[in-house]
């Protein structure tokens, strides 16, 4: 059978503060979002750019770490694999999320500098400056 390969990298903004949480056997799962720009030109010459969201869930050790030392702004690189949850609420209506369940985080910018990050929302362009 031939092996196939599942493996996403990112750079991008801290969306949220990292939630820590741990299951019924005691494990730690982290949880954050990060934001992504993709800037293109468009027939016209006009710029435009459009920022991606990601979930991503960090279990055991990195959790742990995720939850210590990032927040929101902060540039990280985040290494991973592609994951969809399915499950069902309380009414009976079925739901879907994907995610990237991390195996490498690495924080891209001076602690200091994420403090005065700019807001995502008004101006998208400052996400990497």
């Amino acid at each position: 059978m031939t092996r196939g390969l599942n493996k996403v990298l990112i750079i991008g903004r801290v969306g949220r503060d990292p939630e820590m949480r741990y299951t019924p056997s005691g494990r730690p799962v982290t949880t954050f979002s990060v934001g992504t720009i993709r800037t293109w030109s468009t027939a016209d010459g006009e710029k435009r750019t459009e920022t991606e969201w990601f979930n991503v869930v960090a279990w055991s050790n990195l959790a742990e770490i995720c939850k210590q030392y990032l927040t929101k702004d902060r540039l990280v690189y985040v290494e991973g694999r592609l994951q969809t949850r399915h499950w069902e609420d309380p009414e009976g209506n079925k739901h879907s999320a994907t995610e990237i369940v991390a195996n490498e985080m690495i924080m891209l910018d001076d602690r200091r500098e994420s403090s005065v990050a700019s807001e995502f929302d008004e101006d998208e362009e400052d996400l990497f400056t």
